[in-house]
């Protein structure tokens, strides 16, 4: 008996001074109908592609659970002049591939993101240039004071000079001309998470950052990889998130979420859209593109705006198409913008009989045929279905065209629909959103988003004058001008407000901000009990 205890013991010592086995990675598999598109970070700026990109590549300045502006790459910053900002950096950071992030990289991201065709110039109007004062610090000229210059570099992604130079990417893609380049499908940020693989309409792949300069952080969160699976079918997302193949859907089916709520394995996080769902229309053009008759253009009319307007019962459609997930606004942008003013949340009256009476007053008693382009996206496609069948009951003869994302984007910011169905998320700062949607556009970055090429001359010395006002108080009451202008000349059609809903299996916690996109560095698997 004694040479086999002392066996067993010698075995049992072995055991107790064996390494622990590592523990298996914590991965989550995140749902969603939309692909990014592309990982050039200044190539598109869309919520499905700034859902991944932002993941991977950092800005100067970030946002908090509660959504407030907070450093980020940059630790503090300052006004040194009228017209000139102070950036200090954070010290010690480095990019995937090893290389040290520094003020090079700042200047060389900034004149990336200005020059076409990047389509994050908008945001940085009246940026003259950045200079580098030494490897921590950078200066940034602008052209007139800009009191909120802060808020416009949130979300703008920093990039390795280096890495761009040593890959020919120097320039941002040419995401309209659907142009490859090596961006397009590689990546090198300073962010929480690196790119693994970039597979398009299938699956972008993760992997957590072990450098990544925020993981101290008490909010950092745990997982070790992240799926972004394309998934366009409503009931496949939900099957997959049902049979455990992914752990969070990012746009469950409005018809679902009632369900997915009684559902003990499934939590729901939820808030109210900052952003909204337009219609807009091509006003540029004497003739509808899409479209008859070819011997003019109906919207040029803002009596057949209006009738469109009032055509829509968006109470209905937000009952039974959204099957009560939304709100219907009358607003341009959300009174949670600084300066929308609340009394503009009011829509005009469902009222058919007032559609048809200003058509007819408009000189298309007898209608007019229109094609109505959508992202073929199935909440979005059930609206605009409804849209349609609305406006041939006044005479307007619309036909849907459901296009998939890839096509459909580009038609916002090259102008080539006749009618449109988008959405638009602000920041809690409007000038960037006035700028986008509201002013004329040029190839500068004014009016990127304005998909129908609405001008006003009062509306574009108000928003140009909003750049640079100090005053707060000043500021808000001209941005509340501005959209009182807008409402007027109702060059879009404000639809609604969605209710964001996340599902996910109950393991999983996450910060859910008011503009639908997720930070890894905050996600948290939790521990089995």
């Amino acid at each position: 008996m004694m040479p086999l205890l002392r066996t067993l013991t010698a075995a049992f010592a072995l055991l107790l001074l064996a390494p622990a086995a590592p523990a298996a990675p914590k991965v989550v598999r995140i749902a969603t109908a939309f692909d990014p598109q592309t990982m050039d970070p200044h190539g598109v700026a869309l919520l499905y592609h700034v859902r991944v990109v932002y993941q991977i590549h950092e800005s100067l300045a970030g946002r908090d659970e509660q959504f407030r502006i907070e450093p980020q790459l940059a630790t503090e910053w300052r006004m040194t002049g009228p017209t000139a900002w102070r950036f200090k950096l954070r010290p010690g950071v480095v990019f995937h591939d090893g290389t040290p992030f520094s003020a090079d990289d700042v200047v060389f991201s900034i004149e990336r993101a200005l020059k076409p065709p990047s389509q994050r110039a908008f945001q940085l109007k009246g940026v003259k240039r950045a200079l580098k004062v030494d490897a921590q610090t950078v200066d940034i000229e602008l052209e007139a004071p800009d009191a909120v210059l802060p808020e416009k570099l949130v979300g703008l992604p920093m990039m390795s000079r280096a890495w761009a130079e040593t890959h020919g990417v120097q320039k941002a893609q040419d995401f309209n001309a659907k142009q490859e380049t090596h961006a397009v499908r590689n990546a090198n940020g300073t962010g929480p998470y690196r790119l693994v693989r970039y597979e398009p309409d299938v699956k972008t792949v993760l992997e957590r950052n072990p450098r990544w300069w925020g993981w101290a952080d008490r909010r950092a969160g745990n997982v070790d990889e992240v799926h972004f699976v394309t998934i366009k079918s409503d009931a496949t997302r939900l099957a997959a998130l049902a049979s455990g193949e992914v752990e969070l859907v990012l746009d469950p089916p409005y018809q679902d979420i009632d369900r997915l709520g009684r559902e003990p394995r499934i939590a729901l996080l939820q808030t109210t859209d900052l952003g909204q769902q337009y219609l807009t229309f091509d006003q540029h053009r004497d003739e509808l593109v899409a479209g008859e008759p070819k011997d003019r253009n109906p919207f040029r009319d803002r009596r057949v705006r209006q009738a469109v307007y009032q055509a829509i019962d968006i109470d209905l459609i937000v009952q039974k198409v959204l099957r009560g997930q939304a709100t219907p606004t009358g607003a341009l942008l959300s009174p949670r913008v600084d300066g929308s003013p609340a009394e503009l949340d009011k829509r005009l009256p469902y009222d058919p009989d007032r559609a048809r009476a200003l058509l007819k007053e408009a000189g298309f008693g007898d209608g007019f045929a229109v094609t109505l382009d959508c992202v073929n996206v199935a909440w979005r496609e059930n609206v605009c279905t409804a849209i349609t069948g609305m406006l041939q009951r006044v005479g307007i003869r619309a036909t849907l065209r459901s296009t998939p994302s890839n096509l459909f984007f580009p038609k916002l910011s090259q102008a080539t629909a006749s009618f449109i169905e988008y959405g638009w998320t602000p920041t809690p700062d409007a000038w960037a959103s006035l700028n986008a949607l509201f002013r004329s556009y040029d190839k500068s970055g004014l009016g990127t988003f304005n998909a129908g090429r609405y001008s006003n001359p009062k509306v574009d010395v108000l928003v140009d004058a909003i750049r640079t006002e100090p005053d707060l108080t000043r500021r808000r009451a001209m941005v509340g001008t501005v959209l009182k202008l807008v409402a007027e000349d109702l060059p879009y059609i404000p639809l609604y407000r969605r209710k964001l809903t996340w599902a996910m299996q109950a393991k999983i916690q996450a910060v859910q901000w008011p503009n639908d996109t997720i930070e890894l560095r905050w996600l948290r698997v939790k521990d089995p009990r």
